[in-house]
């Protein structure tokens, strides 16, 4: 399980980066806090689908492009 939630990490943390999106920019475009960005990009914690919806939907992709397992 940890090396999925570090592989969905990268994946938005990639895509987060390509953007030029900060942490903090990111977590105010979903409602969330920096550190809880952190967490999920570097796969402390799980991501839920209502979580994973809202930052999908800030990164503009569908939530499939960041599942890559």
């Amino acid at each position: 399980m940890e090396q999925k939630r570090k592989a969905l990490g990268s994946a938005i943390r990639a895509r987060r980066e390509s953007q030029g999106l900060s942490q903090d920019r990111l977590a105010l475009m979903v409602g969330s806090s920096k550190s809880h960005i952190w967490r999920i990009e570097t796969g402390r914690v799980g991501v839920g689908i209502d979580d994973l919806s809202r930052i999908a939907d800030a990164l503009d992709v569908k939530v499939r492009s960041l599942i890559g397992f």
